[in-house]
């Protein structure tokens, strides 16, 4: 029996000297359910920005109607970027929904273990159905990655595949590219 330990985000000591998330993701597109086997039941998901820029993004975010994360994550370097979540009430994260500056992504997560990594697969609902993506964090952006038999071509690069993007310009909308 092979165990398997999951990356936890990196982390580096930020301006008042807390601890800062790093998130080193990357992002490909689905090409077929090979992934359903292996996955858990999932957890629905919907999102919306609050402000969106190269800068920073900031986003609501509320999972199975039961809990609600504010997250503030930094421009792109690579693929790294910084990342701060807090927990925020329920009633105050469906009441930041109606701030929001586009539309509302919703999504179906699941995760799948593969070669003991931990990758997420988002199903997306609404004026993004259509469009699966897996994603996968790491640890250190120079770790190699074993792709599954159901990952395609790589979208990390793309901004239209971040999901402000697809918040603002819905893949319903898309004349050309991944359809």
């Amino acid at each position: 029996m092979r165990i398997c330990t999951v990356p936890r985000a990196a982390t580096q000591i930020g301006f008042n000297g807390a601890d800062m998330g790093i998130e080193i993701e990357r992002k490909f597109l689905i090409i077929d359910d090979g992934w359903r086997a292996a996955a858990n039941n999932g957890r629905h998901i919907r999102q919306a920005y609050l402000a969106s820029s190269s800068v920073s993004t900031v986003r609501i975010r509320i999972t199975d109607e039961t809990r609600a994360r504010l997250t503030i994550k930094s421009g792109f370097r690579g693929f790294e970027r910084d990342e701060f979540e807090y927990d925020v009430p329920l009633k105050d994260a469906q009441a930041m929904l109606e701030l929001r500056q586009s539309g509302i992504i919703e999504k179906v997560r699941y995760e799948v273990m593969h070669t003991c990594m931990r990758w997420e697969v988002d199903v997306f609902e609404g004026e993004n159905a259509g469009l699966t993506l897996a994603e996968i964090e790491l640890d250190d952006a120079d770790t190699e990655l074993s792709l599954p038999s159901w990952v395609g071509s790589e979208v990390s690069g793309d901004a239209r595949f971040q999901n402000s993007a697809l918040a603002a310009v819905p893949f319903a909308t898309w004349r050309t590219g991944v359809k």
